[in-house]
């Protein structure tokens, strides 16, 4: 078993919608409160342990290693994996997973446009309690929209701004046992290919979390992030 704890981090998304910002960096490297959104995932990471971040570049991909270099200033070691061509996010973590040691146990694996505080240690406790092959991190599911509550008689109750839904979503932060690299697509998406099959083999865990989950969609999703993350204490 190694003693280095690896970390692959999808970080080639043009981020249509951010656009002009992300005419000149990818999605992952939008800036918040004057630093990239990724700055902020490789940080958490490190407080998690992770020795080694491994970044899947694709779109725009030098700006990343120009930023990072090898890592040091950050407390990490970076590595570096560049799509020649598209091979969408489960071709990518394939790829990557070849940096990492076959000696490896489980392998960390986020979408590089994610912020969370996710304490890992429940994570990998279902992980190993399920004896599972990939474990998600879910994350309640919040309506983009205002909702309304009526009674019986269609009388409003109150109005609720974003609340909560009862379900959860996927928030793109993963476990993976090392083994899982040939079973990841050359090109493809790994939420519609290998997971699918693990759900079918009973070998997929999700952790339903409370943790701090941020993402950035649209412009309007900078200032709350940015508000957000502004009061954390340092």
């Amino acid at each position: 078993m190694s003693d280095r704890f690896y970390a692959l981090t999808i970080a080639g998304g043009r981020g249509e919608r951010l656009r002009p910002i992300t005419d000149s960096v990818p999605k992952p490297m939008v800036p918040l409160n004057g630093r990239p959104m990724l700055s902020y995932q490789v940080e958490w990471m490190r407080r998690q342990g992770v020795t080694d971040v491994v970044f899947l570049c694709g779109y725009l991909g030098h700006t990343i290693e120009e930023y990072f270099g090898d890592g040091s200033a950050f407390g990490i070691s970076a590595h570096y994996s560049f799509e020649d061509s598209p091979m969408g996010r489960g071709g990518a973590v394939r790829q990557g997973m070849s940096i990492v040691p076959e000696s490896s146990g489980l392998v960390l694996v986020t979408n590089g446009d994610n912020v969370t505080d996710l304490d890992l240690g429940e994570l990998r406790e279902l992980h190993e309690r399920n004896d599972s092959l990939a474990t998600a991190m879910l994350t309640p599911y919040v309506s983009p929209f205002g909702t309304v509550d009526i009674d019986g008689d269609g009388i409003v109750k109150q109005f609720v701004e974003k609340g909560r839904l009862p379900h959860w979503i996927n928030a793109g932060v993963y476990l993976f046992d090392r083994s899982l690299e040939k079973r990841l697509p050359e090109v493809g998406d790994h939420e519609t290919t290998l997971f699918q099959e693990l759900a079918a083999e009973g070998k997929m865990s999700g952790l339903r979390s409370e943790a701090m989950w941020l993402t950035v969609d649209s412009p309007k999703d900078i200032a709350e992030c940015e508000r957000r993350l502004a009061a954390i204490p340092a």
